[in-house]
């Protein structure tokens, strides 16, 4: 049955290319799916705002990453109109100084026109796990979404990362159906993290996939789009 409108929100320096397995896998299950633009502004709670005039008036949300950050802040500013939640390869902390410190380098290479190798030298190695390292098809769909986005796209992800608030609080304010969910291998946003979300949150459902990295949603896609399906019927 046809009930939900599901709201996606990709990481950064993806679109909708992220979600093409859980769009199709899910449509049965959703009056409505949309891939929420997150890329307009360097702040997140300018983010979550653009997001929010966009979407119906009541939806399901689900954020990966960077999309997780904004879907904290969206239940910050609209608890109301979000049915259920899913948490993917995120996190609630605030930036820290050695990450800060990693951006600002990243950053001032994207701003030399180094966007390219930055993907493939810092990022790509961290985002997959060991089993998806030279899947070359995957690799290649990762970094096209990337490259389609460009220069400054990835600018004002950047800063509006780098100066995210912190979301510990939030976390036991969440009362619909939650899913938080991770790959095992996650070296960006790892598992402990999904599990000091999955013990604030109430009724809240874990997930930590095994052969999984910070790209679930791409790396096991049959099995994300399962646990997806049973959480847009939870009670």
């Amino acid at each position: 049955m046809q009930t939900e409108h599901l709201v996606l929100l990709p990481g950064m320096m993806c679109d909708e290319r992220l979600w093409a397995a859980q769009r199709g896998g899910l449509r049965d299950r959703c009056a409505s799916i949309t891939v929420a633009d997150i890329t307009t502004a360097d702040c997140i709670r300018a983010l979550a705002g653009a997001v929010l005039t966009d979407a119906p008036a009541r939806f399901a949300l689900a954020g990966l990453s960077m999309g997780g950050i904004i879907a904290l802040e969206i239940w910050r500013q609209a608890p109301e109109r979000v049915s259920r939640l899913a948490l993917l390869d995120t996190t609630v902390h605030a930036e820290t100084p050695e990450r800060r410190a990693l951006r600002e380098r990243m950053l001032g290479r994207v701003l030399e026109g180094e966007l390219k190798q930055v993907l493939t030298e810092d990022l790509k190695p961290r985002y997959l796990a060991r089993v998806n390292r030279h899947n070359r098809g995957l690799l290649n769909e990762i970094s096209a979404m990337a490259l389609s986005l460009g220069d400054r796209v990835f600018v004002r992800q950047s800063r509006a990362l780098k100066h995210r608030p912190d979301s510990t609080e939030t976390l036991a304010t969440i009362h619909v159906p939650t899913l938080i969910l991770c790959g095992a291998e996650d070296a960006l946003c790892p598992p402990e993290h999904h599990r000091f979300m999955a013990k604030r949150i109430p009724n809240a459902r874990l997930a930590v996939l095994d052969q999984c990295g910070h790209l679930s949603v791409m790396e096991q896609p049959r099995r994300v789009t399962a646990k997806m399906r049973a959480w847009l019927r939870a009670a």
